[in-house]
């Protein structure tokens, strides 16, 4: 992958000319590096965020969005080379934090352990369960993505706006419901799990389960208030319990 291939990955944040650590943000199904926008200017000044913009929405509009977990867990840990002279942390919504299991896999596997596994709204990948929803009508899908909590999903009542965004959200599903790692590898890094309180895609016990993927006193969950999109309306708490768990990085 050449350089400029790697770059439009990632929107990059930066606030520092030497930073002392990236944090690589990862968003949901049907998500972009929007939501993530904020979070720069609540980090310390450090740290510099790189948010993942998948292909098949916004500036990558025309590209075909990748619809197998290892292809794009690949892909982007190809892309996260030009990155790797400073330390990494990697925070995953939904969607993204199976990913980001995936490639902090594959950076381990050549010696480069993340400071931190940040995973938010997701059970632990034994947990995964087969999913019809990406073969499902587009009122069915759309009434599931509203049923987990209403992150501008008002956008899918405009025709011209639900023909854009819905490829993507139907890719980022058959993605995710594909994805059935049958013995899944412990990671090096230690583990923070973030769950919205009442977040219905979520049981407590799936959410706890990412406890066996790493070393033992390793693990700590995070709960908030709040739906499966808590990290929008608490995002100054979450970034801020965060930045303080980068802090001991």
């Amino acid at each position: 992958m050449t350089a400029t291939d790697a770059k439009k990955w990632f929107r990059v944040h930066r606030r520092a000319a030497d930073p002392r650590l990236r944090l690589v943000c990862f968003p949901h199904a049907g998500g972009t590096a929007q939501l993530f926008h904020g979070w720069p200017a609540l980090l310390p000044t450090d740290v510099e965020v790189l948010a993942v913009r998948y292909p098949g929405r916004q500036d990558r509009l025309a590209e075909a969005c990748i619809e197998d977990m290892a292809t794009l867990a690949d892909t982007i840990e190809d892309a996260l080379r030009p990155w790797l002279d400073r330390p990494l942390a990697l925070f995953g919504h939904s969607m993204g934090a199976s990913v980001v299991y995936e490639v902090a896999l594959r950076l381990e596997s050549r010696g480069i352990v993340p400071e931190h596994l940040l995973v938010s709204a997701r059970e632990a990948p034994q947990w995964a369960e087969h999913g019809v929803l990406h073969d499902a009508d587009d009122e069915a899908l759309i009434t599931h993505v509203r049923h987990l909590g209403d992150l501008h999903s008002e956008a899918y009542d405009i025709p011209e706006l639900r023909e854009l965004l819905l490829p993507a959200l139907r890719s980022d599903y058959r993605l995710i419901e594909g994805y059935h790692p049958p013995n899944p590898a412990p990671v090096k890094a230690p583990i923070t799990a973030y769950v919205g309180q009442d977040d219905p895609s979520c049981v407590l016990d799936g959410v706890l389960a990412w406890s066996g993927l790493t070393a033992p006193g390793s693990f700590e969950l995070c709960p908030f208030p709040g739906d499966h999109f808590y990290l929008v309306d608490r995002e100054a708490e979450v970034v801020g319990d965060v930045a303080a768990r980068l802090a001991r990085a």
